[in-house]
């Protein structure tokens, strides 16, 4: 299959890698891109929190990043787990779901200290984490780390879709969908952008490309790369 990936550049060219790796071509045409955000960190914090591994990153330069090194970790899956391994933490509890299920395991490993739980979250959220943990009794803070800004719609991609030279498209992200969509109208392209396979994190990521009326829709079971690459038909060999 030609695949359409539209992730960040960085994240992008990941998925990109494991895709060809099993044999399919990968168009990488990044939609959006993540840009860090000057936040203050300082304060006493029990633990820290996370539901995307841009978190991890936005924070590389802040001048808090020794101390929060310090501290135990909640991240919301195994890639962003893995990040904040990489920048450093040592204590990572990885919930494997989505932002309602990092806050069942904060609650389930309620931190041993008194002081708040900070949350490193991007500029536009679909969860209440911070409102959510405290339901369950649990102070956190937010503080904004990163924004994800949107990019124009690539040439590439108007050509291939206007050539029908895609079979599908990876979506990550409800804005990113969005933005493909919006990308798409712009391009004169939405009728066969909308007509090929699309393979989404999870049905709210979804949403958009359904209410535009697109018919070959599948959303992964649970909101993981490797939930949402196991909806992809293995190459041929």
């Amino acid at each position: 299959m030609r695949i359409v990936v539209t992730r960040p550049q960085a994240d992008g060219e990941r998925t990109a890698a494991q895709l060809e790796a099993i044999g399919h071509e990968v168009l990488l045409a990044p939609l959006m891109q993540v840009e860090a955000i000057a936040a203050d960190l300082s304060g006493r914090w029990s633990a820290v929190a996370a539901t995307s591994a841009n978190a991890i990153a936005a924070i590389a330069e802040n001048p808090e990043r020794p101390a929060l090194l310090m501290l135990p970790f909640f991240a919301v899956g195994a890639h962003t787990a893995e990040a904040a391994r990489a920048a450093g933490f040592s204590e990572v509890v990885s919930a494997e779901g989505d932002a309602q299920a990092l806050v069942q395991r904060i609650t389930k490993h309620r931190p041993r200290e008194a002081a708040p739980l900070l949350y490193l979250a991007g500029e536009q959220r679909a969860a209440d984490v911070e409102g959510d943990l405290a339901a369950h009794g649990i102070a956190a803070r937010m503080r904004v780390v990163y924004r994800a800004r949107g990019l124009p719609f690539p040439p590439e991609l108007s050509a291939a879709l206007a050539a029908e030279d895609v079979d599908a498209v990876l979506h990550f992200s409800r804005r990113s969908c969005e933005q493909y969509l919006a990308g798409a109208r712009e391009a004169d392209v939405l009728q066969p952008a909308l007509d090929v396979r699309h393979y989404c994190l999870s049905v709210q990521v979804a949403a958009p490309l359904e209410a535009a009326g697109a018919e070959h829709v599948a959303s992964a079971e649970r909101p993981s790369e490797a939930e949402l690459l196991a909806l992809l038909p293995r190459p041929r060999d």
